[in-house]
């Protein structure tokens, strides 16, 4: 258990990241025989025990600590979106009061909003559990300049104690992290490798991903991140400038998220085998790794990207502007918040092609190449009226996604099927905004009408809305498609070919037997409606495991019964 006397003013996590087997608490620095600390090497860390609790350890450590009376906090590290009453919604960055830890999945807490379940793997444990009160200056006017002293005095006392915390939580989940890869490469890789007869190197690739260039990075980083480290005074560690050092390589952790979701599959397929399942825990025991399944170490290195930026975040607070790292860790922060930010893009824009694919799969005589061939999501979608240069009105369905505008007829009878009928691409166009009133190139009366035209060869497109609300959504969607690309193209953001291929295959495949994601009538779900921002306000999103809220259907005018076919029906004599 973690002892009370530790924590006089404030309690760190380290008192529950320390916890020994037996019950006591090691030190948070690595000391030779003698009690002195030594500078010890990669290698020696990694042979070092690992850190973590046992099994049950912080769930029992954080339930004695609110039985004392203890307030515990836990920040979010993925946005939770749930329709369930009895669990608890948050988004990555959220402070919640852990009210109680018995179960290890599943913990109970309160936020702004109301106190339900949320899942504990969602979660770190603040650092600092208590703030440094804001309120110091409002000392009462009576008190002796010399209280008033000794007060301050001790609140940047507490500031660099707590500063020290989150320094020493960042160096110690380092050290873990690089435990638990060392375990993977070593304890699964290796022996994966020596059975060519149960793997394949297809499916080792599919399986790891590029888990040893991460390993590999990680080591360096953890030796300069450890030259920065001041082991005598920790909260005067100036370690900003290690992670801006190494900005760029934190982009390697693109493509191991890109692929987790296709290692989940491979790795779920191969477990259905005994003999697999019996193979994997074999290895973990001669590894002497901790109790932790291969796709819970597997995930570690998502949860690592994400996680950097909150620590960045919380060290930033208790840093003074006065401290010679503040600036470094500030950029710091940007930085690490923005690879954050493109990692889970990109795998948000991998979800995102499956159900563009379903939903291509889904209309009828559909012509030309794949929606996934230039797009990769779905930015507005509803009805229009097409008007040709002729005269004659078309209404119709139209998608707009990034490069193109999809547009397809509604079935006269079954509203819920849609055939395709062209496409536009809006790499060259232009949107123009028409005032109600006649039109000179098209010569007609228009109301809430808006022209999409084509830059090079002056090709017109006449669009006109039921409502004025409807024309300015449009036009902001056309503006919002071309940002877009530009972020895109800025932030590097591709999807290959190989992903949109598979995407395309699943969606024909699941399209054959039972459609996952239907609606009552059969009629597969559209793809939801992606309102994004620029990189820098996009948010840490839940994992792909995690079902989320559907957010987008399209919405289906209610229409007047017609008297035709209610009489057409008096007068069917086989009418059941």
């Amino acid at each position: 258990m973690v002892a009370r006397g530790a924590m006089a003013r404030f309690w760190s996590l380290e008192s529950l990241q320390m916890v020994a087997a037996d019950g006591g608490t090691e030190s948070s620095a690595l000391v030779d025989d003698n009690g002195s600390e030594e500078d010890y090497s990669y290698e020696e860390l990694c042979q070092a025990a690992p850190r973590y609790l046992q099994p049950g350890g912080e769930q029992l450590a954080i339930n004695e600590l609110i039985s004392d009376g203890t307030v515990v906090y836990a920040e979010a590290l993925w946005d939770h979106v749930t329709m369930d009453d009895q669990e608890l919604g948050f988004k990555a960055g959220d402070v919640i009061r852990v009210l109680e830890a018995s179960n290890k999945d599943w913990w109970w807490g309160r936020n702004e909003d109301k106190e339900a379940w949320f899942p504990a793997s969602f979660v770190r444990l603040r650092v600092n559990q208590e703030e440094v009160p804001e309120n110091f200056n409002s000392i009462q006017d009576e008190e002796q300049d010399a209280d008033i002293s000794k007060h301050r005095q001790k609140i940047a006392e507490n500031k660099d104690q707590m500063r020290t915390n989150v320094i020493q939580e960042i160096m110690n989940t380092e050290q873990v992290y690089i435990k638990h890869l060392k375990d993977i490469c070593e304890g699964y890789i290796r022996q994966c490798r020596k059975h060519t007869g149960m793997f394949t190197t297809a499916q080792l690739s599919t399986i790891f991903g590029n888990i040893e260039d991460i390993y590999k990075f990680q080591r360096k980083f953890l030796k300069d991140l450890e030259k920065q480290y001041n082991k005598e005074e920790p909260h005067l560690s100036e370690i900003g400038s290690c992670f801006l050092q190494h900005q760029e390589g934190f982009a390697i952790y693109s493509e191991y998220c890109n692929n987790h979701p296709s290692a989940c599959i491979e790795l779920s397929k191969l477990m259905k085998q005994g003999k697999y399942r019996h193979f994997f825990e074999a290895c973990r025991l001669l590894q002497q790794m901790i109790d932790i399944a291969i796709d819970g170490f597997l995930l570690t290195p998502v949860q690592k990207i994400c996680k950097y930026p909150l620590q960045l975040a919380e060290l930033l607070k208790y840093t003074t502007q006065q401290h010679s790292d503040y600036n470094n860790i500030k950029a710091a922060y940007e930085a690490m918040k923005n690879v954050a930010c493109l990692i889970n893009e990109r795998k948000r824009r991998l979800e995102s092609i499956d159900k563009i694919a379903r939903w291509q799969v889904s209309i009828v005589d559909w012509e030309g190449p794949d929606v996934l061939a230039r797009s990769s999501e779905l930015i507005h979608s509803g009805e229009l009226t097409k008007i040709s240069k002729q005269g004659k009105s078309q209404q119709r369905t139209f998608f707009l996604f990034d490069h193109q505008l999809v547009f397809c007829k509604k079935d006269l009878l079954r509203r819920d099927i849609l055939y395709y009928k062209d496409r536009i691409d809006m790499d060259e166009m232009e949107i123009v905004d028409i005032e109600d009133g006649k039109d000179r190139d098209f010569n007609i009366n228009v109301k809430n009408a808006f022209k999409i035209i084509n830059r090079t060869t002056e090709e017109i497109h006449l669009f006109c809305a039921k409502k004025q609300e409807d024309k300015k959504r449009w036009i902001a969607a056309c503006e919002s498609e071309r940002r877009r690309v530009q972020e895109d193209k800025e932030m590097g953001m591709e999807i290959s070919e190989n992903q949109k291929k598979q995407a395309m295959q699943n969606a024909r495949k699941s399209r054959q037997g039972k459609i996952k994601g239907v609606s009552y009538n059969g009629c597969p779900v559209p793809p939801p409606h992606q309102t994004l921002h620029p990189i820098h306000q996009r948010h840490i999103t839940v994992p792909t495991s995690v079902p989320q809220q559907q957010v987008f259907a399209l919405a289906e005018p209610k229409r007047k019964p017609s008297l035709f076919w209610h009489t057409f029906n008096k007068l069917t004599p086989f009418k059941k």
